[in-house]
C-alpha cells in the first residue's frame, strides 16, 4: 500500500513521518510544485518523495491537508478516484484570523469534501487533534493517543483503523460522515480539539 498527501504542511508532514517510520512509501505534494519540497522529503527519508498533486492522488490512501478555502482547487481536475481512500484532515475555517467557520447548512465538512471527490471513499480523521498531539509517538506511558475517525465505507474504515492502530494510535470509530462528522466538526462538535489517551488493558 502506498500513500500520498495533497498539501505538505505540518499535519501532512506529521502523518507522513509516522507512515515512513512504519516502512510505507509516501508521495507529498503541494500547489507550488515538487521542487519546493526537496527539504521536506529529505528530512523524511528515502521512503518519501515529492510529486504533483495528480501523482500524489494516485496513491492507495491520500491525505487531504490543505486549508479550507484551497480545497476546491486542490481536488479539481484529478484523475478518477476509483474507490481509493481520501482521508480528510481539514477543518472548515473559512478564515483563520479572526477565526470564521464556514456555514455549510446541514452538511458536514467531509460530506462537502466527498462531493468534490466523486468515487473516493472518504474518511474524516486527524482534524480534532492539534499538530503537537499528532507529531510525537502516539504511544505514551499512560496510554495511546486517541484518534477519532468517521466514514461511510466499512472496508475503508477498517483499512484506516488497522493502519493507525499498527502505528500506535488508538483509533475510535465515531460513525458515518454525517453523524460522526458532526461530532468532530469545529464550531460545536464535542470531539473537536478533544485530546485523550486510551489505556490498553
Amino acid at each position: 500500500m502506498n500513500f500520498g498527501t495533497i498539501g505538505a504542511g505540518t499535519i501532512a508532514q506529521a502523518v507522513s513521518r509516522h507512515l515512513v517510520t512504519a516502512g510505507h512509501r509516501v508521495t507529498l505534494s503541494n500547489s507550488r510544485g515538487p521542487s519546493t519540497l526537496d527539504d521536506v522529503v529529505s528530512g523524511l527519508g528515502p521512503l518519501a518523495t515529492a510529486g504533483t498533486v495528480a501523482q500524489a492522488a494516485q496513491a492507495d490512501v491520500v491525505f487531504l491537508a490543505v486549508t479550507w478555502p484551497h480545497i476546491p482547487a486542490a481536488l479539481a481536475d484529478l484523475p478518477p478516484w476509483n474507490d481509493r481512500i481520501l482521508v480528510d484532515t481539514t477543518n472548515q475555517f473559512a478564515r483563520l484570523d479572526p477565526p470564521e467557520v464556514a456555514d455549510l447548512g446541514d452538511q458536514t465538512g467531509s460530506e462537502w469534501v466527498a462531493s468534490l471527490a466523486p468515487g473516493a471513499r472518504v474518511i474524516k480523521a486527524f482534524n480534532t487533534l492539534h499538530a503537537r498531539y499528532i507529531e510525537p509517538d502516539p504511544r505514551h506511558p499512560v496510554g495511546r493517543q486517541v484518534l477519532f475517525y468517521a466514514g461511510d465505507d466499512a472496508p475503508a474504515k477498517a483499512t484506516f483503523r488497522d493502519l493507525f492502530d499498527d502505528i500506535g494510535f488508538a483509533p475510535v470509530d465515531v460513525g458515518a460522515l454525517r453523524d460522526g462528522g458532526r461530532l468532530m466538526q469545529v464550531g460545536g462538535g464535542p470531539l473537536s480539539a478533544l485530546h485523550a489517551l486510551r489505556q490498553d488493558s
